[in-house]
Order: structure tokens, then sequence, then C-alpha cells
């Protein structure tokens, strides 16, 4: 008896399909993207009695049409071999929308399973089911769930073992189009028997006979079929000739009055069907007055919530460091490879510990991020923020990966393949580095405890978040206006009900999450911040301006107080480390183009720092970390904010912070940019407009601010 199974869960957006995904494989996920696409993979395993199974978790689609990468997706694995179930996931509470798919998945003759998902919030909508009665027209087992709880896939597991073992007595679906649609589809499906694809032998002609009368594009395009057009065209003709309309909106009204006939047979309703609490959430969440301030008080709440809880953690973990950097150089001899020892202590330590540090940041963020989603309220910022995108000349389509442009850039640029329309997927991945991603949040997190009080934190954090949205607006505005010009595309937008999110998924995101900028910190980050320190600490100088060490023992053997010798000593060592620091690779870098940032507020260090950045955008916390860390001695490890209080004024770095938000993006996002615009002139042009834009706004708030002597004082 066969004991390895291979399971694709197939349903729509919003389903539930994902609760019941980390249900059944816990921790046990993998995380990719498919070959060739943007479209993100995720497969897991789990055991179920003796048997071994993998579930490959499909993207949410509405249908097998292909008009989306997500649907293409969908369709190229569920047409390969090796498939043994397919776990349909349907939503219980909109049972005939969610039920469409399900007419398309069965035409594979692939043995299937229902899991009628969000059956308690079904319940409460009044809808029964007679699953007899389903089961006998779907030809597939059929069960009620409720992925977000743990008890509420057991039926699902119960059932699922005793179905693996009957995959060969699976059931036949009752699927009919009407007389003259299966008289076309038998038409066309002798066709495709007559061709013998050996590559599709184990689908059903009848479903690629379909597909071709839909003039599905991925069946258009298979070779083997082209000599299958010619009565595929002819069918059409004589259906559109019978019945004036094309073939693929018949085909898509025949499914829906299918399930119409199926739904009421099997599907009821009891008369005291009641409001849900969700609509009557929505009344408020997504009026029209009300709906944006409290979009924007959500956000601030997330940002407020994100600091409060991280501060101490931090603090912790910069201690750690410190106390670890010190602990090193106590044990290790400075006469002992003292280049070594400072490679560690001073570059690994301090340029990887001061990336980590912000760990707890990135943690809670996403924690609340998740939430969000989970919840239900991301589709209504969606729904709330698309009247206000459209008139900036984006679509409702752009908010999910401007969204995601604040976890990071990279896969949210990826995200807009979703967008049909070249014009309003260029504007959207134009823009999209303006939105502050994940990899900016340890320079927010490093400067802003620094430089502002505590009940400001959230404010300033907010404002810098609210900025890079502001600012993508209106490029988006103009880019429409100009490079871009042409009409929207209407947005068909969906409104889950609200669900309480399970402890499980969220920590399944703060984990994710993690585990990603760990490994970031581990490889990346690691190997730059050794690059970092060879750049920071070579060439090294010998003959300097004048003889530091002899000054420093003539004062010290003077007689002005202990007070005034600590201070002229401290003075005469800060002056040979920057003349020491001036000569390395790093400093005359720093130094050529110290005249470029000045006016805008940055010495040669925080230009350096930015030049780093593109590497990665946490590499700015890190070669500022190097930087400072390379100053000081050995008994006295300062934590690097309390530098940036001494070096800085708040307006310093309230712009360095501005600069980082709106200046050219990381490497990674260049690249992934001129992939999917197949274009260096417009990636060129994006990475040198955001430095314009970055440098003239840094430039016009620094001059303002020391104007109006604005932030302009030393803290300490």
């Amino acid at each position: 008896m066969k004991k390895n199974f291979r399971i694709a869960l197939a349903g729509n957006p919003n389903c539930g399909k994902t609760s019941i995904f980390n249900m059944l494989t816990g921790a046990r996920q993998h995380v990719g993207n498919y070959p060739g696409v943007t479209v993100e993979s995720k497969s897991g395993h789990f055991t179920l009695g003796d048997m071994e199974i993998e579930l490959i978790d499909l993207p949410g689609v509405y249908s097998l049409s292909s008009s989306s990468p997500e649907e293409e997706v969908v369709f190229q694995e569920l047409t390969k071999p090796g498939i043994d179930l397919i776990l349909n996931v349907v939503d219980s509470t909109i049972p005939r929308r969610s039920l469409y798919l399900t007419t398309q998945l069965a035409e594979l003759h692939i043995p299937m399973f229902l899991a009628f998902n969000m059956s308690d919030d079904a319940k409460k909508k009044g809808f029964k089911f007679d699953i007899a009665k389903l089961e006998k027209y779907f030809g597939s087992p059929v069960v009620q769930t409720v992925g977000s709880r743990s008890g509420g896939i057991r039926p699902l597991l119960d059932r699922l073992a005793k179905t693996l073992t009957e995959l060969e007595d699976h059931g036949v679906p009752m699927l009919t189009y009407g007389a003259d649609i299966d008289d076309a589809i038998n038409a066309v499906s002798e066709k495709i028997d007559a061709v013998s694809c050996a590559r599709y032998a184990h689908v059903p002609a009848r479903f690629f006979a379909v597909k071709l009368l839909e003039h599905d594009n991925c069946v258009m395009n298979i070779p083997e079929f082209k000599c299958v057009h010619g009565e595929v065209e002819e069918q059409i003709k004589h259906l559109w000739d019978k019945h004036a309309i094309n073939a693929d909106t018949f085909m898509a009204d025949c499914r829906y009055a299918m399930l119409a006939g199926a739904c009421r047979d099997a599907i009821s309703m009891t008369q005291e069907r009641r409001r849900e609490i969700s609509d009557k959430i929505d009344i408020v969440v997504t009026n029209k007055f009300l709906g944006l301030p409290l979009f924007l008080l959500i956000i601030y709440l997330t940002f407020y919530f994100t600091f409060t809880c991280a501060e101490p953690l931090m603090g912790w973990i910069e201690s750690f460091f410190s106390w670890l950097a010190d602990f090193i150089k106590s044990l290790w001899s400075p006469e002992q490879l003292p280049l070594l020892r400072s490679l560690v202590t001073d570059g690994i330590i301090a340029g990887v510990g001061g990336v980590i540090v912000f760990l707890p940041n990135i943690l809670f963020l996403f924690f609340a991020i998740a939430i969000l989603e989970d919840s239900g309220y991301m589709a209504r910022a969606a729904f709330v923020m698309d009247g206000i995108m459209r008139k900036f000349g984006l679509q409702g389509r752009s908010f999910v990966p401007l969204v995601l442009g604040f976890g990071c850039t990279v896969p949210a640029i990826m995200a807009t393949r979703t967008i049909e329309s070249y014009r309003d997927r260029a504007v959207t991945i134009m823009v999209l580095p303006l939105m502050s991603c994940g990899a900016r949040l340890p320079i927010y997190a490093l400067i802003i405890p620094a430089f502002f009080a505590q009940k400001y934190q959230a404010t300033v954090m907010w404002s810098i978040y609210l900025i890079g949205v502001i600012f993508a607006l209106v490029a988006a505005k103009l880019m429409k206006n100009t490079l871009f010009k042409g009409e929207g595309e209407v947005y068909l937008m969906e409104l889950p009900p609200y669900r309480l999110p399970t402890v499980k998924s969220l920590m399944l995101h703060m984990w994710d999450r993690g585990r990603m900028y760990l490994h970031k910190a581990g490889t990346i980050i690691l190997l730059t911040s050794i690059i970092l320190f060879i750049c920071n600490t070579f060439p090294v100088k010998k003959n300097f301006s004048q003889d530091y060490e002899a000054k420093i023992t003539q004062i010290q053997n003077s007689k002005e107080s202990k007070e005034i010798i600590e201070e002229k000593v401290s003075s005469l060592e800060n002056a040979r480390q920057a003349e020491l620091m001036a000569y390395t690779l790093s400093g005359r870098i720093g130094r050529a183009l110290e005249p470029v940032f000045r006016p805008i507020g940055f010495d040669w260090k925080v230009t350096t720092a930015c030049i780093a950045a593109l590497a990665a955008k946490e590499i700015f916390v890190t070669q500022l970390g190097i930087l400072y860390a390379e100053g000081e001695t050995d008994e006295n490890s300062v934590p690097l904010r309390r530098h940036l209080v001494q070096n800085y004024t708040p307006l310093q770095g309230f712009c360095i912070m501005l600069f980082c938000l709106l200046s050219i993006p990381c490497l990674a996002t260049l690249a992934i940019t001129r992939r999917e615009l197949n274009s260096w002139k417009m990636t060129i042009c994006e990475g040198a407009g955001l430095f314009c834009l970055a440098y003239v706004t840094t430039f016009i708030v620094y001059q303002a601010g020391l104007f109006l002597k604005i932030g302009t004082s030393f803290l300490m």
C-alpha cells in the first residue's frame, strides 16, 4: 500500500487556506519562489498515521483562467503528473462564488477533497449544508472545518486518512454545461485525443477542450494543440451563431448556473439570518469620513506598540554586545594578533551586533502587521486607501505591493505582477522605494530614541513613514500625468469577514521575519562588516602631524589638576584618532565627498555610512558602529546612540533619517527593478532621481532648521 502522498492545497484568496496549511505542517515548511515567476511557493510535510504527506500550498486564485501569474502557476502545478489529491478549501460563508474554482478543479479528474472552511462563520450567517448531496454532486468527500482553531481541522484529518486509502475509487463529478456546449466540448476533445500528447496524457482531454474554448492563454500556447485551433474556432463560431455570446462568457455563465442548481438543492438559509459583526464594524472602519483617520491612528498605534515593547529588549541586547566586546578585549591581549582582535571586537561585534540590537523592533512591528493582516483589517485599509490612491494615479491593486514595501521592497516589487496594466505597474515599481522598508527600521530605531523623548518617538516614526507615503503618492501623480499617461483600471476588492488571529499564526509571522533578519545579519551584514572594517583600518597612517605620544606624556607629567589633564589627553587622543581614520580608505572617500554632503548636515562618517548602505540599508548602522568602536579604548565601550548624541544635533538626526528614507534603495532593489521593468534606463533614472530628491529635500529641511534654530543644540 502506498505510504507517501503529494497533496495540492487550492482555494480562493482569504478562504483560510494558509491557516489550514499552518495547522497541518507547523514549522515543517519551506518557502521560495516558483521558477521564472515571482509568486511565492510554500510546501510542508506532516504525518498521518503511517503515511508521509507533502502538502503544496498553491497561490490563492479565483479560477484557472491563466490571466494572472498566480493562476498560471496553479495551472502549471496541477497539470504536472504526481499530484495524488487536491485539497480544495472553500469559504463556506460565500459558497457559490468559492465553488466556481471547484468546478474547474473537478474537470482535472484528480481525486479531490473539499474542506468547507470557516463553518462557524457560515453557521452564524444562517447557512445549512447537505453534505451528502454535495459529495454526490462533486464526487468528492466534503468536511466542515474551522482552520483558525486547532480542533477545527480534526474532521479533515479523520476523513483524509480514509480518503487516501481509497483514491482509486474516487467519484466522478456530475458536471454538465448543457447540450450545445457539451457537444462543442466533445468535438474538441476528440481532436485532442487524436493528437496523443504524451506530456499531458494524464490530463483528461475534456479539461483542455474547455480551456481552448475559453481561449485560455496557457492552453492556447501549448504547441501540441495548435492543430486543434481550427476546430476550436469552428465550435466557437457555432456557439456564437446560436447564442450570440462569446464562448468564454458562456462557459462562466454555465458554471454559475450549474452551481446555482447544486447550491439550491444542497445549501439552504435559515430564516433568522442576521447581520454579521463584520458588517457593523465596516460601517465605521470603511466610512468615507472616519476610515482614513482610523487608518492613520491604527498605524500610529502600531509604531507606539513597537517602540514601547522593543525598547527594554533593545537596551538589554545593546548592553550584552558592549559587555561581550569588553569581555573579549579583557581576555585577549593587545599584543597578540592585534589586527584580528580589533576585527572581532570593533568590526564583527560592533557591526553585526549593532544590527541585531534592532531585532525586537522587527519582531514587534511584524507581529502588529500580522494582526492587521490576519484579522481582515488590511483589506479594509486597501478599500479606504483606494479612492485616495486613484486621485494620485494609482489603482487599488497597487495598495498591496505598497503595504508589502513596509516589509521589504524586493518582494513588494515582485508582487506588482498582479497589476495587469503596464503603466500602473511601472508607476508602482518606481515609487515603491519611497515606502519605508524594514531595512530602514534599524536606522530609525537607532536615531529616534537618541534624539527624541519617549513621548515623541512614535510620532516621529509615524511622521517618517507618512512622509514616504506622501512623496510616493505625489511622485505617482506626476508620473501618471507625464511619463505614463492613461486611464486607470477597475479593481474589484473583496472584504473578508473579521477573524480573531491565532497565536500560532502570529508566531509564525514573527519567526519568518526574525529568521530572515538574522540570516541577513549572519551573511550579508557579516561579510560587509569585515569589508568595512578593512576599509576603515587600511592604509594605516604612521606619520602624524604632531607627536601625540610625547604631548600626552608631557601633559600627564604636568602639575595641572586631574580633570584638566584628562580633558587635554582626551582631546589629543580624539585628534589622533580622527587623523588616523581620515587616512583610511573610508576616510579618504568620506573626506572627498564631505563638501557635497556638508550642506545637508552630514560629516564624513555619516557620508561613508550612506555609501555603505547601498549594499543593505542596515549597513548604515553597521558602518557607524565600526567607525565609533574603533575610536574607543579597551576600558570604555560606549553604546552607539551615546556617540550620536555627543556628535550630532536632533536636526542632523532627523535629516539623516529623511535622506535614508528618500535616497537610492539597496542594490537588490535596483536589480529587481531592472529585471521587472526590463530597462536599464528606467533603473538608472530611478536611482538618480531618488538621490536628487533626497538631497534637495534634506538640504531644504536642514538649512531651514539652521535658519529657524530648530533642533540645532547638542543634547550632551
